[in-house]
């Protein structure tokens, strides 16, 4: 049975209500001048390579060197916001009483339905 109806006062919130916080970083939207990326490299070619392509998807990057003999380089972040897929659109299909696509003035059911 419910405790609605023989509890006496208050009751609590219910899990499913409670406020779990506010997330501040939400909006954080990387390659930004608030937020540039933190990419590291390895020589003073790949350097330039790296902001020739930080430039060319007008973002913003803080590009350190590391010359060190155990230095891994370090571009993930400009790889995975290069790499992003656009999603895939397709055409609507015609419905059965629209003209059809053909170009012959009759209906698509009629003609190439």
């Amino acid at each position: 049975m419910s405790d609605k109806f023989f509890f006496k006062g208050r009751q609590p919130a219910r899990l499913d209500h409670t406020n779990h916080g506010f997330n501040t970083k939400s909006t954080k939207k990387l390659g930004s001048k608030k937020y540039p990326l933190t990419l590291q490299v390895v020589s003073v070619e790949r350097q330039e390579e790296v902001q020739a392509l930080v430039d060319d998807a007008n973002l913003f990057a803080n590009i350190t060197l590391n010359e060190t003999e155990k230095a891994v380089e370090s571009i993930e972040e400009l790889t995975t916001i290069l790499n992003i897929t656009k999603p895939i659109t397709f055409e609507k299909t015609p419905e059965r009483n629209s003209p059809c696509s053909c170009g012959s003035g009759k209906k698509f059911k009629k003609c190439c339905g």
